[in-house]
Parts: C-alpha cells; sequence; structure tokens
C-alpha cells in the first residue's frame, strides 16, 4: 500500500492530534456553519478533550474517521475531512468536508481532500460507494461533490428545518466502478 496515499499535491489529511482542540473548539462553535453540519449548541472543550482521547478508536468499531486538512509542507490546518455512517458489510460510507479557515477557501483544497478521500475509502477500506447529502440552497458544495464525480441519485423534500422554512435536501452518491 502507498504509504503517502493520504497526500495530496497541496494538502494532506492527518490524524487528530491533542494539539487540535482549540481549532476543533472555534470550527465546532462557530455558528455560521451550524447550518451545514446541523449543529444546534454548543461543543465545550471538555467534551472535545474526550473526543480526541478517544480519536485513535478504529473506524470499524466507532463507524467514523475524522482527518485534519492541512497544508503540506506547512503546521497549518484549514478544515477536517469526515467519513461517518460507515457500513463494513453493505462497504458504504458517508463523507463530509469543512474548510473552515475562511482564507483558504476557492482554492481547490476542498476537491483535493475529496480526491484524496475517495482512493483511501475504495483502496483501504474496499468500500464499493461513499455519500453524501447536501441542502439544495448549498450550490457551492453541491458544484463541489458534482466535480468530485458524485452524481445526485435523489432528494429528500422538505427534510431540513432552516428557521423559517424547510429546504430540500439532494441524496448524492460516487459507485466504485472497480469494487
Amino acid at each position: 500500500m502507498n504509504e503517502n496515499i493520504l497526500y495530496g499535491k497541496n494538502i494532506i489529511l492527518r490524524a487528530l492530534e491533542p494539539e487540535d482542540l482549540e481549532h476543533l473548539y472555534q470550527w465546532e462553535n462557530d455558528t455560521e456553519i451550524w447550518n451545514v453540519s446541523e449543529t444546534l449548541s454548543p461543543i465545550s472543550r471538555y467534551i472535545l478533550k474526550k473526543y480526541l482521547l478517544n480519536a485513535t478508536r478504529d473506524i470499524f468499531e466507532t463507524r467514523q474517521l475524522r482527518l485534519i486538512i492541512q497544508l503540506r509542507n506547512t503546521d497549518k490546518a484549514i478544515g477536517t475531512m469526515d467519513i461517518f455512517d460507515f457500513d463494513h458489510f453493505h462497504k458504504r460510507a458517508a463523507v463530509g468536508i469543512l474548510i473552515a479557515d475562511k482564507t483558504e477557501r476557492k482554492k481547490g483544497y476542498a476537491g483535493e481532500a475529496l480526491e484524496i478521500i475517495k482512493k483511501y475509502a475504495f483502496t483501504v477500506l474496499r468500500l464499493h460507494q461513499l455519500y453524501c447529502t447536501i441542502t439544495v440552497t448549498n450550490t457551492s458544495s453541491l458544484e463541489l461533490f458534482q466535480k468530485a464525480g458524485y452524481e445526485i441519485s435523489g432528494i429528500r423534500k422538505e427534510w431540513n428545518w432552516r428557521g423559517d422554512n424547510f429546504q430540500d435536501e439532494y441524496f448524492l452518491q460516487l459507485v466504485n466502478s472497480e469494487s
């Protein structure tokens, strides 16, 4: 197996470290992104410390994996890449991405992270498919995932409450044609 499978041209995806606590605290409590992450309340440093202590547990046990997106050849963490709802039996998992550092958005890092996680999921985890859900009004995420090869396979009508109305949500899939 390629040792550098989690390395891209400009970024790496790496394991969580205790030093990531402050980044996670800021990102998880950024109310501007709560509507995307479906967060409803602040998360304490205490809870995040406990989470970091358990982050070494295996994806087969926890059904999730969070990785830090870090600029290559630097120590700068710019966001997170998540695999969750991991289902080994059905060989699928959901993915989520956040470029939390607003100064690093629109530079291609999210697309690069999606390509890296696809290779990891299909070659290391041997998954058959990845999927995600995106609110229909989140056009930038929709464009990002479609550019990465994800296809809309369904729509959930009036799925998410957004304060004053319900919004539809797309269901997108990326199927591994080689599995």
